[in-house]
């Protein structure tokens, strides 16, 4: 057992390695690198996934994993074999030939989509996406025959494993059954309320200033990550050198930080998974899910919080006032700004109630496309009347605002959207067990004792990586395994409750 463990372990440390640097690479790709760059850039990295996928596939390794199994006598052990055979059979199914044909066409949608989506360009940028959903069927085709999944949930498996779409049409028809109803009221409720809005001007170098006091709040580690400028907000890099993106608008500060917040959310998870481990599947997040969990943890149960905001309003005087003072900044309108409930066309822009129904939208349309029930043509028509039937709006003509708005299907990302609303769900969950055991919390938040809150999520959820099975480690931390009646009561408590 030894031997073929340690073969394991030297064969995927050489794969963390390469991780690496397609990681870093991808992330300048998104956010530094000149766009006469990307053909050369694209093709370096579909090479570098190329030979990462053979080195993940070669025959023995397979050989050492049934030895490796076999032998094993101890749960870490065992676990950590469990993990890499699930990462080996997840590319042993692909040909490589397929898997380098994605990635050329993945990053050339992805990056056309860059100039596509402002110019509303849904002619040129339909053309890409098509060779995209068309490898994405062959793709899912493969890996249903070797797993016996139907075709979406082959996907799913690749961002949430153990998940299937029988199970998200249980809890998103749950959400569909309060959730819109909940959302009418909560905006009627609000027109009464007298707001300033949040709308003025504030310089990109002040939102900068303010975003980095606040992650130092909340325990970003500098000296491994940094904070830069993207289209699309994103966590990327590896837990040693964390990059973090967000963007900003100088007419409103709300999107920018809350956006540094959510992405700082998914850095703390990176930047404190099991040390020890980090080179090995065992060490890696658990799921998109989880990680969702985090962000979301951070921006919405934490970030949105009046005790937070108490906490952090003399940061937004200092940099968005200039320290003076100033209604808008006043503790009982950043509540309101922060918690307006009014449905929108942009999903990464939504309230956290009306933020469900976007996901829904995206889940039922891209299980339909893998699933070749729904062609990339017929996708603006279907989009807009499901936007209408659950937020109450029609996008028309403007598919900037619709169906080209997000990055995930330019890249591939088939079977990543559900994590969004499963991630708001472990999110409450988490902070439902943290105020069960610490019943001061948020007073704790309000005086900037932040420790209390971290410590327990380094411990049930971040120092955990892979060790467990999702349910399992819900189960573990904090005594039941995925309950959205949590969702349901924090955003009952929040909006209707007071």
């Amino acid at each position: 057992m030894h031997q073929a463990y340690n073969q394991l372990i030297e064969r995927f440390n050489k794969l963390y390695r390469f991780q690496h640097l397609s990681a870093i690479t991808q992330w300048d790709q998104s956010a530094m690198m000149p766009s006469g760059g990307n053909q050369a850039r694209s093709e370096a990295l579909a090479e570098l996934s190329s030979l990462m996928h053979e080195l993940l596939t070669e025959e023995q390794v397979g050989h050492w994993i049934k030895e490796a199994r076999e032998s094993a006598d101890d749960s870490i052990t065992q676990s950590s074999i469990r993990e890499m055979e699930r990462s080996w059979r997840k590319a042993s199914v692909m040909p490589a030939d397929l898997v380098k044909a994605q990635s050329l066409a993945n990053s050339k949608c992805e990056h056309a989509w860059r100039t596509q989506r402002p110019e509303n360009n849904w002619k040129d940028f339909s053309e890409n996406l098509k060779e995209v959903v068309k490898l994405a069927q062959e793709e899912a085709s493969i890996r249903s025959a070797a797993s016996g999944a139907q075709d979406y949930d082959a996907m799913l498996e690749l961002y949430e494993p153990g998940m299937t779409s029988s199970e998200l049409d249980v809890l998103f028809g749950n959400l569909k059954s309060w959730l819109p109803e909940t959302l009418q009221t909560v905006v009627e409720q609000q027109k009464n309320d007298s707001l300033i809005a949040s709308q003025g001007h504030y310089s990109t170098e002040n939102q900068k200033a303010l975003g980095l006091d606040v992650m130092k709040l909340l325990g970003f580690d500098f000296n491994h990550g940094r904070l830069d400028v993207s289209v699309h907000p994103f966590c990327g890099g590896v837990p040693e050198d964390v990059r973090l993106t967000t963007r900003y608008n100088e007419e409103d500060f709300v999107e920018s930080l809350m956006g540094t917040i959510h992405e700082t959310g998914h850095a703390r998870y990176n930047q404190n998974l099991p040390e020890d481990l980090r080179s090995l599947p065992l060490g890696s997040y658990r799921s998109m899910g989880v990680h969702e969990g985090q962000s979301l943890f951070f921006e919405m149960q934490l970030g949105r919080s009046p005790a937070f905001l108490q906490l952090i309003r003399p940061l937004i005087v200092k940099h968005l006032a200039g320290g003076q003072k100033n209604d808008r900044f006043s503790q009982t309108n950043l509540e309101k700004i922060y918690n307006r409930v009014k449905p929108g066309f942009i999903r990464v822009d939504a309230d956290e109630i009306s933020y469900p129904m976007h996901v829904i939208l995206r889940y039922e349309i891209e299980k339909a496309l893998i699933e070749g029930d729904l062609l990339v043509d017929d996708l603006p028509q279907v989009w807009d009347e499901k936007m209408q039937a659950y937020l109450g709006l029609s996008t028309g003509k403007n598919h900037s605002i619709g169906c080209m708005q997000d990055i995930h299907w330019p890249m591939g990302a088939f079977g990543y959207f559900p994590s969004y609303t499963l991630g708001a769900m472990y999110a409450a969950q988490q902070f439902s067990a943290v105020k069960r055991q610490l019943p001061d919390v948020e007073s704790r938040i309000a005086s900037g004792d932040l420790e209390p809150v971290f410590s327990w999520l380094t411990e049930n959820i971040w120092q955990q990586g892979c060790k467990l099975e999702t349910h399992e480690l819900y189960t573990t931390a904090t005594g039941e395994p995925l309950n959205a009646d949590h969702f349901k009561q924090h955003i009952l408590n929040r909006y209707l409750n007071d």
